[in-house]
């Protein structure tokens, strides 16, 4: 038995364990459910990714400061940057290695959801077979059919997501020193980035053209890819957040002691008396009739204190 009918096999067997869940849904169910399975046991390997793509961020303002002073010298630009990867410990390709070890994985996924392993094509999610294709479903009761309506569940689902990618995409370029243009050392860069923010709209032509259980699958993984790289990103930001906190006072400095005979000792406005001054300013009230109640208030007490002072007298 080939691994593809081994993992098809596996996936029949778990579908009829979920089946008094799910009932004819099953075996769709047990495609979310193993792709998700998958995606968590490769979690690792995503945050290794973020980790390098972190340690590139964190990198970009040096980079484009060097393009900017080597801008017309291509070798002192190379050596300039070689030596700044160098230093950090870090490379242009950081975090590419984990992503391009899961590659193999999705591929496996997605050719087992596209020609199928035992049975698996054989069934069907809410009377679409998982085995036929959108086109099918138009002609059989168009868009708004029984079939049409789970392909246009899917597309929403996945134009949805497609455009959170792209918003998300479009704000951390933003936010990113972008490399100059004709750099030599990393040509075509900016061209790529603009089209990378585009490759998630490509799934919904993937899902009209595949399977609807490949399409089940690539909608489920995107899905999971845009969550962990929002939770991903979150984690980032918290941590840059704890280190500049960590890197700020976390206190005001204590007051220097006072020498006697010292200006902050004898009343001067010294560096001594700005916290006293400050608190002060704090108690000041704010509005005219509190100002007002307050000066009648030490009044009184002055004049109280004066009188008793002259009967002790």
């Amino acid at each position: 038995m080939s691994m593809f009918g081994f993992l098809g096999e596996a996936l029949a067997h778990g579908a009829q364990a979920i089946a008094p869940l799910f009932g004819t849904a099953a075996m769709a169910a047990a495609i979310v459910l193993f792709t998700l399975g998958v995606r968590a046991a490769l979690h690792p390997l995503a945050r290794a990714a973020a980790r390098g793509e972190k340690a590139r961020t964190a990198l970009a303002p040096q980079l484009a400061e060097l393009q900017r002073k080597h801008k017309g010298n291509p070798e002192r630009l190379q050596k300039a940057m070689a030596d700044l990867y160098a230093k950090t410990g870090s490379s242009p390709l950081a975090g590419c290695l984990p992503t391009l070890v899961q590659l193999p994985v999705f591929f496996v996924m997605y050719h087992l959801f596209s020609t199928g392993g035992g049975d698996l094509l054989d069934h069907t999610l809410l009377g679409a077979p998982l085995g036929g294709h959108w086109t099918e479903a138009l002609a059989d009761g168009g868009v708004f059919g029984p079939q049409g309506l789970v392909y246009l569940g899917l597309f929403v689902l996945v134009a949805a997501v497609a455009t959170w990618n792209f918003r998300r995409a479009r704000a951390t370029m933003a936010k990113t020193p972008q490399p100059a243009a004709g750099n030599p050392a990393m040509p075509g860069m900016a061209s790529m980035a603009k089209v990378m923010q585009l490759l998630s709209f490509g799934t919904l032509i993937t899902v009209a053209v595949v399977p609807l259980a490949a399409g089940l699958y690539m909608v489920t993984t995107t899905t999971w890819t845009a969550c962990e790289r929002a939770l991903l990103h979150r984690e980032r930001g918290r941590g840059a957040a704890e280190a500049g906190a960590a890197a700020a006072p976390g206190a005001a400095p204590a007051a220097p002691a006072v020498a006697p005979g010292s200006a902050a000792a004898d009343g001067a406005p010294g560096e001594g008396a700005r916290p006293a001054q400050q608190r002060a300013d704090r108690r000041t009230p704010k509005t005219r009739a509190a100002r007002q109640r307050a000066a009648r208030a030490r009044a009184n007490s002055q004049a109280r204190g004066t009188s008793e002072a002259t009967s002790r007298a």
